[in-house]
């Protein structure tokens, strides 16, 4: 099981066709991703060959749905264009919009979040690295060969830290992880991961990475408190004294095991999982 994305995921990207597009189109298509598709209103009809593997090109996201059964897109287009990518996969009622783009202004991340959820799409991002569930597929630029598929779930604003994760918990192994992105505003927050994760029978663990600043991690641990009931084990929490502390605090009486470095925090996933 997993959260999110699944080997039945059918994907779109949007920009494909871009330097950054191609790059980890491939890259995800290698990782066995099903990606169905590519969306550029220019090159609509033609097609890119990935290393023998032949991706069509639609005009739009509507036009990929029709033609392919997609339900998820990946969005690498400039700052510029996203929120207008975003509001086009909106459009066509796609489930699940992973927005890899770093540097878009905050109101256009605020309007597309709230146009996305009105139609009942979910945003992953801004600014993020996507997520992946191991074995089966993956959105976004996550390397896609450190880690194997179990029973922890993973989520982190942080890239390098969720890849660090991946790698110290290698050989236990990972239901899903997902990057929700480091900007102020995401379409998706460590709440709504701990909720899916919850609903998810094959995740047994879920290790959030926090960082200083806001109120996320205290909020997170009163949902943790209140619904939560499998282990949650090792948060991170880095940064000034006085309010990673009270973050520490919070977490730790909702029951978290909380470590202050990756090593530390897989040392603690791995003795809740094995009771050592």
């Amino acid at each position: 099981m997993a959260i999110h994305l699944t080997t039945e995921s059918k994907v779109l990207v949007q920009g494909m066709t871009g330097g950054e597009g191609m790059k980890h189109t491939r890259r995800v298509l290698a990782a066995g991703t099903n990606v169905v598709g590519g969306v550029n209103p220019r090159k609509a009809g033609q097609s890119v060959d990935f290393d023998g593997q032949t991706v069509p090109v639609f005009g739009s996201v509507a036009d990929g749905m029709r033609s392919t059964g997609a339900d998820v897109t990946v969005v690498f287009v400039p700052p510029a264009f996203a929120e207008a990518a975003v509001a086009e996969a909106a459009d066509a009622r796609i489930p699940l919009a992973v927005v890899i783009t770093e540097g878009i202004p905050v109101h256009d991340t605020v309007a597309f979040t709230t146009y996305a959820a009105e139609r009942g799409t979910r945003i992953i991002g801004p600014n993020c690295p996507g997520l992946i569930t191991p074995g089966q597929s993956y959105a976004g630029i996550i390397p896609a060969d450190i880690t194997k598929p179990g029973p922890v779930g993973l989520v982190s604003k942080s890239g390098t830290l969720i890849y660090q994760l991946m790698y110290e918990l290698r050989d236990i192994g990972f239901s899903t992880c997902v990057g929700i992105g480091g900007d102020p505003v995401v379409g998706t927050s460590r709440i709504d991961c701990l909720a899916a994760f919850q609903d998810d029978p094959d995740t047994e663990l879920v290790v959030l990475i926090g960082e200083i600043g806001g109120d996320a991690e205290e909020r997170a641990a009163a949902h943790i408190r209140d619904h939560v009931t499998m282990g949650h084990a090792g948060a991170i929490v880095s940064g000034s004294a006085g309010t990673a502390k009270a973050k520490q605090e919070a977490l730790e009486a909702a029951g978290v095991q909380v470590g202050t470095t990756p090593t530390e925090t897989a040392a603690l996933v791995v003795a809740r999982l094995t009771g050592a």
